[in-house]
């Protein structure tokens, strides 16, 4: 198969950084951590909405309880969305420890992507990955939509950093992420000019 000036892109493993213009507001002014693209869609997970539940809060609502001193009062973000009563725990690989999860999606680049709920079992009792961000919902797109909202000036994008997910303050998500791209807020502009 020859490539073709219509070749698809492949966002995995990069943050999609919206536009100051983006109109829907469960995305304006986010950066999402893409998981998966293809030509069936994309997945990703907003990694800048943190909402009023921290991780304490959340294992106890699935009967568990949390003894990590490290994660207890790290909140809960809204991933998007899409499935917002499920959660979606978003990891460093488990490989050189051998750990594995029921439901985990490998994502090209080092992360991991785990939906069922023994990773939080895990976590409970003090094993489990050392980096996590753990978000309830996701954000989806059809085939075809994601690169359409790209071509429409929706969004930026740049090769992610898992820094900036697990380790960078969440007010300071948004500006990190554009760096990446050596661009300054104070650059962007929602519409065009007109001379």
């Amino acid at each position: 198969m020859s490539p073709s000036a219509s070749s698809p892109i492949n966002l995995t493993n990069q943050f999609l950084i919206a536009m100051p213009g983006m109109v829907d507001g469960n995305f304006a002014g986010t950066v999402v951590y893409m998981c998966e693209h293809n030509d069936k869609g994309a997945l990703g997970l907003v990694i800048n909405r943190p909402i009023d539940i921290n991780l304490k809060h959340l294992f106890e609502k699935v009967d568990l309880s949390l003894d990590r001193s490290d994660l207890a009062e790290r909140p809960v973000y809204l991933g998007g969305p899409v499935q917002t009563e499920r959660g979606f725990v978003l990891h460093e690989s488990l490989d050189d420890e051998g750990g594995h999860y029921n439901s985990t999606l490998k994502i090209a680049g080092g992360l991991e992507m785990t939906t069922s709920r023994d990773v939080l079992e895990a976590l409970a009792h003090g094993a489990g990955p050392r980096k996590v961000f753990i978000t309830l919902g996701y954000s989806g797109w059809t085939a075809g939509q994601l690169e359409d909202e790209i071509s429409r000036n929706g969004w930026l994008n740049v090769d992610a950093d898992p820094q900036v997910i697990f380790d960078t303050p969440v007010a300071q998500r948004y500006d990190k992420a554009l760096s990446l791209l050596g661009i300054d807020r104070s650059f962007l502009m929602g519409e065009a000019g007109h001379a």
